[in-house]
């Protein structure tokens, strides 16, 4: 089917859905997914509404203008996707496989509606695997005296593929805060403990020290401050004192491919809004 997503988020007022509504109507939208969400303490109100294009009158390339007058009326921030344009996804890796081999299994099945023109790792490890799929490998060496010119050769990549989106699949370099705000809300990671709990390295190590009885797995946005972006997805599975610290990585290792998987189809499936640094995932 051929779609278009919207996605709005402004101050809470009387008649919103109704306006959105009556203004796809005008045009013979066929609306076939809607979802809001009223926040109180943010006198925010959040939407997502998707129909279908094969009878919709307007021509998308003037849906901005049309839209605009209602967006004004109401203090929003809104954007639109075409189901037909598929979002180019660039993943980065380190040693580590895992997440890529799930993303790139998904990805080939056609759960992860998207392209994937590269992966770039600081690691020759991986390339066997990019190279059974078909997708070219970059390894770009990262120290701690190279990693400005590093960056620099990752984001010219990046540009040169037409990158929308960067998923971090157990690459273990820190970005940062120039390479970050280059792409806001366009980096996902994946961290291998529960946040808040246990950011930063070694959350294994730290919650084996801890006996904690759950640990878990964060999707994220990537921002300036490490490991505290937008949270998209979470989940944990439970352990006991039987447990060593490498029971519990092998254990974490299916949270967090999972857990990615789930935060980037839902980031490709246009499901995710971002407010106050936390995140509404549509249904």
């Amino acid at each position: 089917m051929n779609t278009a997503t919207l996605l709005i988020s402004c101050p809470d007022r009387k008649g919103l859905s109704a306006a959105i509504a009556n203004f796809l109507y005008t045009y013979n939208a066929n609306i076939i997914h809607s979802d809001q969400h009223q926040d109180e303490s943010e006198n925010l109100f959040l939407m997502r509404v998707e129909w279908d294009l094969a009878d919709f009158t307007l021509d998308m390339n003037a849906f901005q203008p049309a839209f605009q007058p209602i967006a004004d009326r109401f203090g929003m921030h809104w954007q639109v996707a075409l189901s037909a344009q598929r979002t180019r996804l660039a993943i980065f890796v380190s040693k580590y496989d895992h997440c890529l081999v799930d993303l790139l299994h998904r990805y080939k099945s056609g759960e992860l509606h998207c392209d994937i023109p590269l992966i770039i790792s600081n690691h020759e490890d991986c390339r066997a695997l990019a190279d059974f799929y078909g997708i070219p490998y970059h390894v770009v060496e990262v120290t701690k005296d190279n990693k400005a010119e590093a960056e620099a050769r990752q984001r010219e990549l990046l540009q040169a593929h037409g990158v929308d989106l960067i998923v971090l699949a157990r690459y273990m370099q820190v970005l940062s805060h120039e390479f970050t705000a280059a792409y806001p809300q366009q980096v996902i990671n994946i961290h291998h403990s529960f946040l808040p709990a246990f950011d930063g390295a070694k959350p294994y190590h730290r919650a084996f020290a801890r006996g904690v009885k759950l640990i878990g797995a964060t999707s994220h946005y990537v921002t300036e401050v490490l490991d505290d972006g937008p949270i998209i997805e979470q989940d944990v599975i439970r352990i006991s004192h039987r447990d060593d610290v490498d029971e519990l990585v092998l254990k974490g290792r299916d949270l967090e491919r999972i857990v990615l998987s789930r935060a980037v189809k839902w980031h490709l499936d246009r499901r995710v809004l971002v407010y106050a640094n936390k995140t509404v995932i549509f249904s």
